[in-house]
């Protein structure tokens, strides 16, 4: 039986101070800010994450979710907003990769990889050297209009505990997860943390008692 680890969660998709300082105080240890989509909720302005990163308690980190895929944009939006964490959702090239942390070096990366099928593995373990950890979701970036996250769908955790044990980098998990099946997704893929958007969310408001019971199952899962 593997240790029972502590699981971070990051609370995606915040949209104001209130939310920010709901996530916090119910023991997120990251905050999800998302910038322009092509798809998908929470999208929220970059004055508005510039703000919320600043106000973030110390240790709390925050994370800007960018479709960029141009290198030098990519930098310039994260100097811009003073995150201290970016997550790529689409895919890039590892030159992108590379120079984001040469040009970001007290900034840590996070790649989004859409798990799909075994090919998804494949894909996981080729990036995963180049960045800080992993999160695993549930978009299609192949679409004509790309989703590349809050998409509420449970993508195959098979995959996902796969990539988790080939890859000597943190995995995040996201896609789908509830206070139901929260506690059913950590026993299948042990992650090192949690993404959570739209199983938190009531009238597209992060519900504090979703939240809550979230945050009790995944405490519970831990032993």
């Amino acid at each position: 039986m593997e240790p029972v680890r502590h699981v971070r969660v990051k609370v995606c998709c915040i949209s104001s101070r209130e939310e920010a300082r709901l996530a916090v105080s119910c023991g997120a240890a990251a905050l999800g800010l998302v910038s322009k989509m092509p798809s998908g909720p929470g999208v929220i302005d970059e004055g508005l994450i510039t703000e919320l990163a600043s106000q973030a308690p110390p240790g709390i980190s925050t994370f800007l979710l960018t479709c960029e895929e141009d290198a030098d944009r990519l930098v310039a939006q994260a100097r811009r907003t003073r995150v201290n964490t970016v997550q790529v959702v689409d895919r890039v090239g590892t030159a992108v990769l590379r120079h984001v942390r040469a040009s970001l070096p007290s900034v840590k990366l996070v790649q989004v990889v859409h798990v799909v099928d075994a090919a998804s593995v494949d894909e996981a373990c080729a990036v995963a050297r180049e960045v800080d950890a992993l999160l695993l979701d549930s978009g299609n970036p192949a679409l004509a209009v790309k989703e590349l996250g809050g998409t509420g769908r449970v993508h195959d955790w098979a995959f996902s505990r796969r990539i988790r044990e080939a890859v000597s980098v943190p995995v995040f998990l996201a896609g789908g997860l509830t206070p139901e099946n929260v506690g059913e997704a950590i026993r299948s893929v042990g992650p090192f943390g949690l993404d959570v958007c739209s199983g938190l969310r009531t009238g597209g408001h992060l519900d504090e008692e979703k939240l809550q019971r979230f945050m009790r199952a995944v405490r519970a899962s831990e032993g």
